[in-house]
């Protein structure tokens, strides 16, 4: 099985490290690429949808990202245990209709012993922007 660094358990380094990953990885907006860092068998709730799967994870993130244009994300260390990591984040996109948004939310993440992650639960609320009010 293929493992993805670093590993858990984590420390302080290695939890930064693994946000900055997954922001990054998000921030390219290739869904394809995303999922390889989520187990086959992978569960999700984001906001009021559960996701399944890799296969569900490539179609949900290929439709957000048709939908969220100019998406902009930034993820935050909100604390950390030896498989466990959860974060704080704020992304910003527009619409089709050219409207601005900023979502905020929390996301909590659990992973294999092959770095992994398993199970990935975000809250997520959108506050409509104007262009002017965007900082990311």
């Amino acid at each position: 099985m293929k493992q993805r660094h670093p590993l858990p358990p984590f420390s302080l380094e290695t939890a930064k490290q693994k946000i900055q990953m997954a922001e990054d990885a998000w921030n390219s907006q290739n869904p394809e690429k995303v999922s390889l860092a989520y187990t086959i068998d992978s569960e999700w709730r984001n906001r009021n949808l559960f996701i399944n799967g890799r296969e569900e994870i490539v179609k949900f993130l290929t439709d957000k990202w048709q939908n969220e244009l100019d998406y902009k994300l930034k993820k935050e260390y909100w604390s950390h245990s030896e498989n466990r990591i959860a974060v704080r984040f704020e992304y910003e996109y527009r619409n089709k209709d050219g409207k601005w948004f900023r979502a905020y939310g929390n996301e909590n993440w659990e992973f294999d012993e092959n770095g992994l992650m398993k199970k990935r639960y975000a809250s997520i609320n959108d506050l409509e922007i104007k262009e002017s009010e965007r900082y990311l």
